[in-house]
């Protein structure tokens, strides 16, 4: 599975694990280097999952708050945790 944004493939992996009807990739087969952590808001620090947003960044364009990932996730999501899970304008390719 790909993970594309306006034309760059942000995280490609064939190991994707689906949680919550997101795809999730593990660490190392995502682009850190065009996420960028943001600012925690009051609503994702009551997430009891720990949650940490990205925005994708790359060129000069941002696609905000568009990359997650769980810190400290509870049972459920626990198989993801320090995975990064796309949204918005992040398209995932098959």
């Amino acid at each position: 599975m790909k993970a594309r944004w306006n034309g760059t493939i942000v995280a490609e992996s064939d190991e994707t694990v689906e949680a919550r009807g997101y795809h999730y990739f593990p660490p190392e087969a995502v682009r850190t280097e065009l996420l960028r952590a943001t600012a925690r808001t009051e609503r994702d620090l009551e997430c009891p999952h720990g949650v940490q947003f990205y925005d994708v960044v790359e060129g000069g364009a941002v696609a905000e708050r568009a990359a997650w990932s769980y810190e400290a996730p509870k049972a459920e999501l626990e198989p993801v945790e320090g995975w990064i899970g796309f949204w918005h304008e992040i398209e995932l390719e098959l």
